[in-house]
Order: C-alpha cells, then sequence, then structure tokens
C-alpha cells in the first residue's frame, strides 16, 4: 500500500526532526557534561565532574571555582580533590558569607602552584584562600605545594613584610619574566570561624605555608609542613588576630619560624609538635612601627626541636606598645639551638632601627623543664629599659652546649623574676621577684581554654 503524498512528507519531517533534536540534545550535552555533577550523591562534588584535568599542566582553576560554587549552596557537602591527580591552580579564593556551614574540602590529590609570572599579575598576598565561612574543614591525605624555589632565588628588597631574610643557591624552575616582589601564603583562612584543618601536607611554599587571620576556634593537627631550612620567611603556621586555637600531633620543618604568634592572639594552645629545622616558636615580632600588640594565654607544652635558631621567643619592637603576657612553655627538648630561650625588646631585622623608649611590655612568662643542647648561648632576656620584662618564672632549666661548643653564660638585661629550681647552667643574672605565675596560670587554665573540652 502506497503511503499518501502528504503523509510520507509529514513522516519526513518528524524523521529529519527527530534527528535534529537528538544531535543537538547531544552537543547540549557535551557543551554542559564539565558543569554538571555525575555522582549520585547530591551532596559531594568532585572537581574532576566540573571539567578538571589533573594533569599538572592544564589550568584546573576554573573547574576548582565550579565546584566550590555548587557545594557552597548545600549544607554539610564535601569537595572532593581525587587522588592520583596532580592540579595546577593559580590564585584562587573559596569565599562566603553566604555558603552554607559545614563544608569538607576533601583534599587527597596534589595541588601544585603555577611558577609562571604571567599567572600571578603584579602580586598576591595569597595562593589558595578560604575566606568568611562558619564550620570549614580541610582534611585529607593530599598535597599542597607551592614550588617555592622560584619565589625564593627572586629576591625583592621592596618586599617589607619579610623578616631575616636570607639568600638561598635554589635551582629555579623555568619561567618567563620577573615574578612580582609580593610572595604569596599557600595556604590561608580570613574571618573564619570553626576551622578544622588535618592529615594534608603543605610544602615548598612561596612564603608562609598556613596562615589563620582573624579566624576563631581553630583546630590543627596531624599535619606536615615541608620546605628547606634555608628557604626564607617560610613560617610553617602563623596566627594573627586570632582567638581560640589548638595546635597539635604535627611535623613543621622550615625556613622560618614553625610557629610564629602575632598581634591580636589570645588563648592559644600548642602541643605535641616536632619542629625543625626551623627557626622555633616566636611570638611576635610585635609593636613594628609603632603600633600596639597585644597577646595572651599562650600555652606551648610537650615540643620537640631541633637545629633551629631558637626553641622558643618572644620578639618585639622599639617604639611598640600593648602587652605580651601569660605565657606557659613546658617540656621542651631541645636539640643543637643557637639559643633556645629568648626575650628580645629590641628585635631588629635590618640595620636602619630607631632606638626609641616605648616597647610591649612582657610578663608573666613561665618556663618550665625546658632541656637540651644549645650552639652559642642558652638564654638571652634583653629587655626595655623602659618597660622591662616581669614575672619571669624558671623551673627545672637545663641547658648544655653542643658537643665542641664552649659553654656561654645566660644573658640578662632589665628582666626581673624567680628562679623555682636551680638551672643548667646557673642563671645568676636575672633580677630575683616576688611575683609568681599563680595569676597567669590560673587565667590560662579556668578561663582561657574551657574551649579545649569541646575541641580536644
Amino acid at each position: 500500500m502506497k503511503w499518501p503524498v502528504v503523509n510520507q512528507f509529514n513522516f519526513a519531517l518528524i524523521i529529519i526532526a527527530t534527528i535534529v533534536f537528538s544531535a543537538f540534545s547531544s552537543s547540549c550535552s557535551d557543551e554542559h557534561s564539565s558543569a554538571a555533577p555525575n555522582n549520585s550523591d547530591p551532596t559531594t562534588f568532585n572537581v574532576l565532574d566540573y571539567g578538571a584535568k589533573g594533569d599538572a599542566h592544564a589550568d584546573d582553576t576554573k573547574a576548582f571555582e565550579d565546584a566550590w560554587e555548587a557545594a557552597c549552596k548545600i549544607d554539610s557537602s564535601t569537595m572532593v580533590v581525587p587522588s592520583g591527580k596532580v592540579f595546577l591552580i593559580k590564585p584562587i579564593s573559596f569565599a562566603g558569607p553566604n555558603c552554607r556551614q559545614n563544608i569538607v574540602f576533601q583534599l587527597d590529590g596534589k595541588i601544585i602552584a603555577p611558577t609562571d609570572p604571567k599567572s600571578w599579575g603584579s602580586g598576591s598576598l595569597k595562593w589558595i584562600e578560604f575566606t568568611k565561612l562558619n564550620k570549614i574543614t580541610i582534611k585529607g591525605k593530599g598535597v599542597i605545594d607551592g614550588q617555592g624555589s622560584v619565589w625564593w632565588n627572586n629576591n625583592n628588597d621592596d618586599d617589607s613584610s619579610v623578616e631575616e631574610s636570607t639568600t638561598s643557591p635554589f635551582s629555579v624552575l623555568p619561567s618567563s619574566g620577573k615574578l612580582p616582589s609580593t610572595k604569596p601564603t599557600a595556604l590561608r583562612f580570613y574571618g573564619s570561624d570553626g576551622v578544622t584543618v588535618t592529615g594534608i601536607t603543605i610544602q615548598n611554599s612561596q612564603q608562609m605555608h598556613l596562615k589563620f587571620d582573624s579566624c576563631t576556634n581553630v583546630q590543627v593537627f596531624d599535619i606536615k609542613i615541608s620546605s628547606p631550612a634555608d628557604s626564607p620567611n617560610t613560617d610553617g603556621i602563623h596566627l594573627q588576630e586570632s582567638q581560640n586555637v589548638v595546635l597539635h600531633s604535627s611535623t613543621l620543618v622550615c625556613g622560618d619560624d614553625c610557629v610564629s604568634i602575632q598581634t591580636g592572639c589570645s588563648n592559644i594552645f600548642i602541643q605535641d609538635l616536632n619542629c625543625g629545622p626551623s627557626h622555633g616558636i616566636s611570638i611576635g615580632g610585635l609593636g613594628k612601627d609603632n603600633t600596639k600588640a597585644f597577646v595572651s594565654n599562650v600555652t606551648v607544652q610537650n615540643i620537640n626541636i631541633q637545629n633551629s635558631l631558637t626553641a622558643v621567643r618572644i620578639k618585639s619592637w622599639q617604639g611598640g606598645s600593648g602587652s605580651c603576657k601569660n605565657v606557659m612553655f613546658s617540656n621542651i627538648q631541645v636539640s643543637d639551638a643557637e639559643t633556645p630561650i629568648i626575650i628580645d625588646q629590641y628585635y631588629c631585622d635590618n640595620s636602619k632601627c630607631k632606638n626609641s623608649t616605648s616597647a610591649v611590655a612582657v610578663s608573666a612568662i613561665n618556663y618550665v623543664n625546658i632541656k637540651g643542647t644549645y650552639t652559642k648561648e642558652p638564654v638571652r632576656f634583653a629587655c626595655s629599659d623602659s618597660v622591662p620584662c616581669s614575672g619571669l618564672t624558671l623551673d627545672t632549666i637545663s641547658l648544655e652546649p653542643s658537643k665542641g661548643v664552649k659553654d656561654s653564660a645566660p644573658f640578662c638585661w632589665k628582666a626581673s623574676g624567680k628562679l623555682n629550681t636551680k638551672t643548667v647552667p646557673p642563671i645568676t643574672c636575672l633580677q630575683q621577684s616576688s611575683n609568681t605565675f599563680k595569676l597567669g596560670i590560673h587565667m590560662l587554665t579556668s578561663k582561657g581554654f574551657n574551649f579545649l573540652r569541646e575541641l580536644l
């Protein structure tokens, strides 16, 4: 039977329309396949589903931004950076404040920074940043690699953020042009509450490895930080304007302070760290450029420090003001630190510092059970003439010269306190004071660290 002409024509149109629609649908599907997840879990967002290549060469920044944008909209979501891949990421910000809370950034792969100056523009203070978030967790067995050697050799005399700068004969990775003078922090958290970082490795940062700025209720544990001992200004963990911070059970190897505690920090608890080579654990420098600085309620305990510039240090600039008080350094094992115990109210990282009468007041500092070896001098208390150090308490201090190093006497200037036990060597230069540390300890334990019961 023959089809009527009109029906044959209509049928042909239907066939053609079907083919065109199928082709169009397929095209649309291919076009948008990188913008929608393929997994069945609506709360999990894998960067591979958003177009990331993970081949260490393609720029995966956009895929990370898209995955974050999707995860940001859902409570308790997880953004996945899978293992077995290497992701090249340019400077990026995972930002709130409109994100939902309890987001997990699951890092199991490796993230590397670009070494081409074109990727950095005129400069950036951070490489990877999480900002204005509530209850954010970074965890996994992955690696954040700043590929910092190209920056370490890029000496910039105008970088005002640099302290204790050194030069290093590192081999520079291939790049074209000159890197900007501003060196970025590898991983920075800003203005966030309820931050957890655990399991990951951060290595070869351009400058600081991990920074918390204006954050509260922070936990960092079981992480590794690693860069060469002579890589300049590569602090391990840097705290600024942050409160209620717990750092523990981690290994930090870097070219500057293992932990640096700056102004605005209070209720800081640090324990069970393996630190060094490094510059030790430092509070300061405080009061730079005649500013006010306040640090209080800091406990540092059960720390192993080796091959470091110092072990535990408080440093401030002349001309500053404010206070550093209620600090406990206890159970510190030291091996070959240049000067294990330091308070320096004349800190200066260049030769142009001017003398000034004002200073950040340092008081109620307790040193308990600090033992090991030094390579230059055991103790140095260099305090201000006008604002002397007060309320220093020392108990069970035993510091001996390393093999082949001559004995050196402790140095004290304008420092008063109390020796609860005999010390090795004898610290006879300390001005004796009847002040005790009981008030500071009470504040530190009963008021400052109630939050630890919930965090640990």
